[in-house]
């Protein structure tokens, strides 16, 4: 069984060798721990190990992790579906969002945003494939919701973010990523000014880094298989 530092080190090795791929800085791009049911000890291992950013899905199960790691200088991520009545713990609790679908959602997040704390980072989620069970803003009306939410106070449009169908195959998977650079592109050219592709996961990482990804959310690789219950 790989210890959590030779886990670690594999996904770094993977993210250089894809960064130098790709022509691009393996520092541009940040990894995240995607920790959902993972237990604190093993993130503390991973935070002890250098590793700074963990996303979690369900908001109690982070709220706990967090008073329990509040020992540490940690940079939470919130990346799981969000419903209307945890956006206010998900305001106060969290440095980024990153499943934002709704102009609602948006607008909640704003509002309840402690005035004391610095805007809360967000990315847009965006359903590239039309998949029924995925939340996610379709293409058509990414545009529009984009411009409605860059205007929103006390929180700060950095992105997009996508959950592509798993394939093994890098041209099927770098394709669904590709077309949300581009719409990252063309909602700069239109005089926003985004900075975030949240895309890649253990299985798709390389096609996501390759395609431009700053951020990925990696489960797997770096904690293992997680336990079956």
């Amino acid at each position: 069984m790989q210890t959590a530092k030779q886990r670690l080190d594999k996904v770094l090795s993977s993210i250089h060798d894809a960064a130098n791929r790709a022509g691009r800085a393996p520092d541009d791009i940040r990894l995240i721990g995607a920790s959902k049911a993972q237990p604190v000890a093993a993130i503390r291992e991973l935070a002890i190990l250098g590793v700074q950013n963990f996303g979690e899905n369900f908001v109690q199960e982070a709220l706990e992790k967090q008073a329990a790691l509040a020992d540490l200088d940690l940079i939470w991520h919130f990346i799981g579906r969000i419903q209307s009545n945890k956006t206010r713990e998900i305001a106060k609790h969290f440095d980024w969002v990153h499943s934002v679908d709704r102009i609602e959602i948006a607008r909640r997040l704003s509002q309840q945003r402690p005035a004391d704390q610095d805007p809360l980072n967000i990315c847009l989620q965006v359903n590239i494939q039309h998949e029924p069970t995925k939340a996610g803003l379709d293409l058509e009306s990414l545009d529009a919701v984009a411009h409605t939410v860059n205007e929103l106070p006390a929180i700060r449009l950095r992105g997009l973010m996508v959950v592509p169908q798993p394939t093994d195959d890098l041209v099927a998977q770098r394709d669904p990523f590709a077309q949300l650079r581009t719409a990252l592109e063309r909602l700069n050219a239109q005089g926003l000014q985004l900075d975030t592709l949240s895309m890649g996961m253990t299985a798709d990482m390389d096609a996501a880094i390759l395609e431009g990804a700053t951020m990925i959310r990696i489960g797997t690789a770096l904690f293992g298989p997680r336990e079956r219950k």
